[in-house]
Protein backbone atom coordinates (compact mmCIF):
# COMPACT_ATOMS: atom_id res chain seq x y z
CA UNK A 1 0.00 0.00 0.00
CA UNK A 2 1.61 3.22 -0.99
CA UNK A 3 1.68 6.43 1.29
CA UNK A 4 -0.95 8.84 -0.80
CA UNK A 5 -3.54 5.77 -1.38
CA UNK A 6 -7.11 6.52 -0.02
CA UNK A 7 -8.54 3.39 0.10
CA UNK A 8 -9.93 2.40 3.63
CA UNK A 9 -7.25 1.23 5.82
CA UNK A 10 -7.55 -2.07 8.38
CA UNK A 11 -6.01 -2.19 11.34
CA UNK A 12 -4.73 -5.32 10.29
CA UNK A 13 -3.07 -4.00 7.28
CA UNK A 14 -1.01 -2.07 8.90
CA UNK A 15 -0.23 -3.36 12.21
CA UNK A 16 3.49 -3.34 12.76
CA UNK A 17 5.90 -5.58 14.93
CA UNK A 18 4.92 -3.81 17.80
CA UNK A 19 1.30 -4.47 17.53
CA UNK A 20 0.68 -0.66 17.27
CA UNK A 21 -2.22 -0.54 14.72
CA UNK A 22 -2.97 3.13 13.34
CA UNK A 23 -4.01 4.95 10.32
CA UNK A 24 -0.86 5.79 7.83
CA UNK A 25 -2.71 8.99 6.32
CA UNK A 26 -2.65 10.33 9.85
CA UNK A 27 0.57 10.58 10.30
CA UNK A 28 2.37 10.46 7.30
CA UNK A 29 5.69 13.20 7.41
CA UNK A 30 4.87 16.78 7.11
CA UNK A 31 5.65 18.56 3.73
CA UNK A 32 8.91 20.05 6.11
CA UNK A 33 10.91 19.61 8.90
CA UNK A 34 9.78 22.66 10.44
CA UNK A 35 6.02 21.59 10.19
CA UNK A 36 7.11 18.12 11.65
CA UNK A 37 8.32 20.17 14.60
CA UNK A 38 4.80 21.98 14.40
CA UNK A 39 3.37 18.76 14.51
CA UNK A 40 5.45 17.57 17.74
CA UNK A 41 4.61 21.11 19.33
CA UNK A 42 1.04 20.66 19.10
CA UNK A 43 0.81 17.58 20.73
CA UNK A 44 2.48 19.03 23.42
CA UNK A 45 0.00 21.52 24.05
CA UNK A 46 -3.04 18.71 23.43
CA UNK A 47 -1.04 15.43 24.70
CA UNK A 48 -3.83 12.58 22.35
CA UNK A 49 -2.85 9.02 22.20
CA UNK A 50 -3.72 8.21 18.79
CA UNK A 51 -6.54 5.64 17.84
CA UNK A 52 -4.78 4.13 14.88
CA UNK A 53 -1.01 4.26 12.92
CA UNK A 54 -0.10 3.37 9.84
CA UNK A 55 3.34 1.35 8.31
CA UNK A 56 3.17 4.09 5.81
CA UNK A 57 4.20 6.74 8.01
CA UNK A 58 7.97 6.46 7.26
CA UNK A 59 8.47 6.24 11.12
CA UNK A 60 12.91 6.88 10.07
CA UNK A 61 12.12 10.18 8.45
CA UNK A 62 9.53 11.51 11.57
CA UNK A 63 12.88 10.24 13.82
CA UNK A 64 15.48 11.92 11.82
CA UNK A 65 13.31 15.09 11.76
CA UNK A 66 12.84 14.90 15.74
CA UNK A 67 16.35 14.08 16.44
CA UNK A 68 17.17 17.29 14.14
CA UNK A 69 15.35 19.33 16.34
CA UNK A 70 17.19 17.44 19.69
CA UNK A 71 20.38 18.19 18.38
CA UNK A 72 19.95 22.00 17.77
CA UNK A 73 18.40 22.03 21.53
CA UNK A 74 21.55 20.02 22.91
CA UNK A 75 24.06 22.34 20.91
CA UNK A 76 21.95 25.20 22.58
CA UNK A 77 22.30 23.95 26.07
CA UNK A 78 26.36 23.09 25.53
CA UNK A 79 26.79 26.47 24.41
CA UNK A 80 25.14 28.14 27.23
CA UNK A 81 26.93 25.42 29.81
CA UNK A 82 30.02 26.42 28.06
CA UNK A 83 29.62 30.17 28.66
CA UNK A 84 28.57 29.85 32.07
CA UNK A 85 31.96 27.90 33.18
CA UNK A 86 33.75 30.62 30.80
CA UNK A 87 32.56 33.31 33.52
CA UNK A 88 33.52 31.57 36.16
CA UNK A 89 30.45 29.49 37.80
CA UNK A 90 31.02 26.06 38.64
CA UNK A 91 29.02 23.62 38.13
CA UNK A 92 28.03 20.47 40.37
CA UNK A 93 29.93 17.42 40.49
CA UNK A 94 27.97 14.76 37.79
CA UNK A 95 28.52 10.84 38.29
CA UNK A 96 29.23 10.90 34.21
CA UNK A 97 32.46 13.18 34.69
CA UNK A 98 34.18 10.02 35.51
CA UNK A 99 33.11 7.83 32.75
CA UNK A 100 36.08 6.69 30.63
CA UNK A 101 35.95 6.70 26.67
CA UNK A 102 36.18 2.65 26.08
CA UNK A 103 33.79 -0.14 23.83
CA UNK A 104 32.00 -0.56 27.32
CA UNK A 105 31.11 3.00 28.08
CA UNK A 106 29.85 3.25 24.41
CA UNK A 107 27.86 0.04 24.48
CA UNK A 108 26.12 1.03 27.67
CA UNK A 109 25.38 4.86 27.16
CA UNK A 110 24.75 4.00 23.37
CA UNK A 111 22.64 0.52 23.64
CA UNK A 112 22.32 -0.70 27.07
CA UNK A 113 20.58 2.63 28.48
CA UNK A 114 18.30 3.59 25.47
CA UNK A 115 16.92 0.25 25.82
CA UNK A 116 16.22 -0.14 29.81
CA UNK A 117 15.44 3.18 29.90
CA UNK A 118 12.93 3.13 26.88
CA UNK A 119 11.33 -0.03 28.51
CA UNK A 120 10.49 1.46 32.13
CA UNK A 121 9.37 5.23 31.29
CA UNK A 122 7.94 4.27 27.88
CA UNK A 123 6.92 0.96 26.86
CA UNK A 124 3.78 1.25 28.52
CA UNK A 125 2.53 4.24 27.09
CA UNK A 126 0.62 2.66 24.27
CA UNK A 127 -1.93 1.98 26.29
CA UNK A 128 -2.23 -1.45 25.63
CA UNK A 129 -2.93 -4.41 28.28
CA UNK A 130 -0.11 -6.30 27.17
CA UNK A 131 2.63 -3.38 27.34
CA UNK A 132 1.02 -2.32 30.80
CA UNK A 133 1.10 -5.88 32.17
CA UNK A 134 4.26 -7.08 30.84
CA UNK A 135 5.37 -3.66 32.73
CA UNK A 136 3.76 -4.92 36.07
CA UNK A 137 5.73 -8.24 35.70
CA UNK A 138 9.08 -6.39 34.78
CA UNK A 139 8.46 -4.11 37.70
CA UNK A 140 7.65 -7.13 40.17
CA UNK A 141 10.48 -9.27 38.73
CA UNK A 142 12.63 -6.60 39.64
CA UNK A 143 11.49 -6.31 43.26
CA UNK A 144 11.74 -10.41 43.70
CA UNK A 145 15.29 -10.09 42.33
CA UNK A 146 16.44 -7.47 44.57
CA UNK A 147 14.68 -9.37 47.60
CA UNK A 148 16.48 -12.48 47.11
CA UNK A 149 19.41 -10.80 46.44
CA UNK A 150 19.36 -8.94 49.50
CA UNK A 151 18.43 -12.68 51.29
CA UNK A 152 21.29 -14.35 49.48
CA UNK A 153 25.04 -14.12 49.35
CA UNK A 154 27.64 -15.55 46.67
CA UNK A 155 26.14 -17.70 43.97
CA UNK A 156 23.52 -18.56 45.48
CA UNK A 157 22.37 -14.62 45.38
CA UNK A 158 23.02 -14.55 41.83
CA UNK A 159 21.29 -17.91 41.01
CA UNK A 160 18.52 -16.21 42.86
CA UNK A 161 18.79 -13.12 41.32
CA UNK A 162 19.07 -14.57 37.47
CA UNK A 163 16.43 -16.97 37.86
CA UNK A 164 13.68 -14.35 39.63
CA UNK A 165 14.74 -11.91 35.91
CA UNK A 166 14.47 -14.29 33.81
CA UNK A 167 11.07 -15.30 34.64
CA UNK A 168 10.38 -11.90 34.97
CA UNK A 169 11.52 -11.89 31.17
CA UNK A 170 9.32 -15.14 29.95
CA UNK A 171 6.08 -14.11 32.02
CA UNK A 172 6.45 -10.20 29.93
CA UNK A 173 6.69 -11.58 26.53
CA UNK A 174 4.28 -13.89 27.21
CA UNK A 175 2.22 -11.47 27.93
CA UNK A 176 3.00 -8.93 24.76
CA UNK A 177 2.20 -12.03 23.10
CA UNK A 178 -0.97 -13.10 24.50
CA UNK A 179 -2.61 -9.55 24.51
CA UNK A 180 -0.64 -8.38 21.41
CA UNK A 181 -4.28 -6.83 19.58
CA UNK A 182 -5.84 -5.69 22.49
CA UNK A 183 -6.62 -2.13 21.92
CA UNK A 184 -5.56 0.39 24.30
CA UNK A 185 -7.10 0.58 28.10
CA UNK A 186 -10.20 2.98 27.53
CA UNK A 187 -9.39 4.49 31.20
CA UNK A 188 -5.86 5.03 29.83
CA UNK A 189 -7.05 7.33 27.32
CA UNK A 190 -8.82 9.70 29.26
CA UNK A 191 -5.71 9.92 31.85
CA UNK A 192 -2.89 10.05 28.81
CA UNK A 193 -2.50 13.56 28.90
CA UNK A 194 -1.54 12.77 33.10
CA UNK A 195 0.29 9.79 32.24
CA UNK A 196 2.38 11.59 29.44
CA UNK A 197 3.51 14.11 31.53
CA UNK A 198 4.36 11.63 34.33
CA UNK A 199 6.64 10.00 32.38
CA UNK A 200 8.35 12.87 30.69
CA UNK A 201 8.61 14.69 34.37
CA UNK A 202 9.88 11.29 36.10
CA UNK A 203 12.81 10.24 33.40
CA UNK A 204 13.80 13.86 33.30
CA UNK A 205 14.20 13.85 37.77
CA UNK A 206 15.75 10.24 37.94
CA UNK A 207 18.67 11.73 36.37
CA UNK A 208 19.17 14.30 39.25
CA UNK A 209 20.47 11.00 40.77
CA UNK A 210 23.44 11.82 38.74
CA UNK A 211 24.57 14.72 40.66
CA UNK A 212 26.16 14.20 43.89
CA UNK A 213 25.40 17.68 45.33
CA UNK A 214 23.58 21.09 44.66
CA UNK A 215 20.62 22.93 44.99
CA UNK A 216 17.32 21.82 43.33
CA UNK A 217 17.04 25.39 41.85
CA UNK A 218 20.51 25.08 40.32
CA UNK A 219 19.90 20.88 39.42
CA UNK A 220 16.74 21.51 37.80
CA UNK A 221 17.71 23.30 34.61
CA UNK A 222 20.44 20.99 34.14
CA UNK A 223 18.29 18.05 33.25
CA UNK A 224 16.33 20.16 30.66
CA UNK A 225 17.91 17.81 27.74
CA UNK A 226 16.37 14.82 29.55
CA UNK A 227 13.20 16.51 29.88
CA UNK A 228 13.19 17.63 25.93
CA UNK A 229 14.51 13.96 24.97
CA UNK A 230 11.46 12.54 26.95
CA UNK A 231 8.88 13.98 25.32
CA UNK A 232 10.08 13.27 22.11
CA UNK A 233 10.29 10.17 22.91
CA UNK A 234 6.97 9.79 24.02
CA UNK A 235 5.73 11.74 20.95
CA UNK A 236 7.77 8.81 18.97
CA UNK A 237 6.37 6.05 21.10
CA UNK A 238 3.14 6.42 20.74
CA UNK A 239 2.65 7.47 16.80
CA UNK A 240 4.98 5.12 15.16
CA UNK A 241 6.20 2.47 18.46
CA UNK A 242 8.70 1.61 20.75
CA UNK A 243 11.49 0.83 18.74
CA UNK A 244 11.68 4.55 17.23
CA UNK A 245 11.87 6.05 20.67
CA UNK A 246 14.75 3.89 21.96
CA UNK A 247 16.44 4.62 18.14
CA UNK A 248 16.11 8.72 19.02
CA UNK A 249 17.19 8.01 22.25
CA UNK A 250 20.26 5.92 21.41
CA UNK A 251 21.24 8.55 18.65
CA UNK A 252 20.48 11.58 21.40
CA UNK A 253 23.71 9.59 23.82
CA UNK A 254 25.08 8.76 20.74
CA UNK A 255 25.90 12.21 19.67
CA UNK A 256 27.23 13.25 23.36
CA UNK A 257 29.80 10.23 22.93
CA UNK A 258 30.43 11.81 20.17
CA UNK A 259 31.67 14.88 21.28
CA UNK A 260 33.20 14.03 23.89
CA UNK A 261 35.09 11.84 21.35
CA UNK A 262 35.66 14.62 18.87
CA UNK A 263 37.32 17.09 21.64
CA UNK A 264 39.67 13.70 22.89
CA UNK A 265 40.96 13.68 19.28
CA UNK A 266 41.28 17.51 19.28
CA UNK A 267 42.81 18.07 22.94
CA UNK A 268 45.07 15.15 22.25
CA UNK A 269 45.15 12.49 25.17
CA UNK A 270 42.96 11.77 28.72
CA UNK A 271 42.93 16.00 29.21
CA UNK A 272 40.69 16.41 26.28
CA UNK A 273 38.56 13.39 26.97
CA UNK A 274 38.39 15.18 30.51
CA UNK A 275 37.08 18.33 29.41
CA UNK A 276 34.27 16.93 26.49
CA UNK A 277 32.85 14.99 29.03
CA UNK A 278 32.68 17.64 31.55
CA UNK A 279 30.82 19.82 28.66
CA UNK A 280 28.60 16.75 27.55
CA UNK A 281 28.21 14.87 30.80
CA UNK A 282 24.32 16.67 31.63
CA UNK A 283 22.92 15.21 28.07
CA UNK A 284 22.75 11.65 29.39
Amino acid sequence: MSDTTTSPVTPSEIENVFGDGRDARAMLPAPTARAEWSRYLAFLQRPVLPEVVGAGAQPLKVTARILGLDLLIMTAFISVLMLIVAIGFELPDNLNSTLEMNLTTVALVVVVAPIMEELVFRSWLSGRPGYLLAFAVLIASGLVAAMMGASNTGEEAQLAVGISMLVGLVLAAASLFALRRRPPMRWFRKLFPVLFWLSTLSFALVHLFNYTEGALAILLPLVLPQFVLGSMAAYLRVHYGLIWAIVLHAAHNGFAIGVAALAMTAEGGQRGLRFNIEMVRDLF
